[in-house]
């Protein structure tokens, strides 16, 4: 099979706006939820035997040939110790969380329509962390209307309390009543600070 030189590219869009699905272990397929973490990894709470087994594969499941696994590595840490507040990037992302344990999660490789990708392409350092909760409490504050019709625009439905929890150069991680959706950059347009991230989401809510 000859290398797509765009398939590593779809594959990350494709997990950033899928941050649900299940996980695969010792026999048992079990639904998870993930946040990512702004070093590029990803959170989640756990289950004992999780972090126990030898193989653990998340799936993002979806009509037809979209179905994309990532094969993960899980780290136990205790939410009491960690300084860097992952539990509670979590919580942002989903609310309260099914189980007590935490773990860090390392994306090791993925097949995605038929193609094996290195890890390393799903985990990408967020260089807007220092500044995103900033961006993301002024979108909330003053540009919720024009975060609502920019989810009209691209998924064609409403949302009636819409919370930006998330912004990284390419998107926006919005989160619904139920759900975490993404709203992701037009091509070629990048963000960077609070002005861009405004500019992007305007183009966005002017899309047909």
């Amino acid at each position: 099979m000859e290398d797509d030189p765009t398939i590593e590219e779809k594959g990350y869009q494709w997990m950033r706006g899928h941050l649900s699905g299940f996980l695969r272990f010792d026999g048992e397929r079990v639904a998870i939820k993930i946040a990512p973490l702004p070093d590029g990894r990803f959170v989640a709470p756990v289950m004992v035997a999780m972090l126990m087994a030898a193989d653990t594969v998340m799936e993002l499941p979806d009509d037809g040939d979209t179905d994309l696994h990532l094969m993960m590595s899980l780290e136990k840490f205790d939410e009491r110790t960690d300084q860097s507040g992952s539990a509670d990037r979590w919580r942002t992302y989903h609310g309260d969380p099914p189980d007590v344990n935490w773990a860090w999660i390392t994306i090791d490789a993925a097949k995605f329509q038929g193609y094996f990708i290195d890890g390393e392409v799903f985990q990408r350092p967020n260089t807007l962390d220092k500044g995103g909760s900033m961006i993301c409490r002024a979108l909330n504050q003053s540009k919720i209307d024009t975060v609502r019709a920019a989810i009209h625009a691209q998924y064609r439905t409403d949302a009636a309390d819409p919370l930006v929890v998330g912004v990284d150069p390419s998107g926006f991680d919005i989160r619904r009543q139920f759900d975490i959706i993404r709203l992701n950059a037009p091509e070629g347009r990048v963000i960077s600070d609070e002005a861009s991230a405004v500019s992007v989401l305007t183009a966005l809510a002017k899309e047909a």
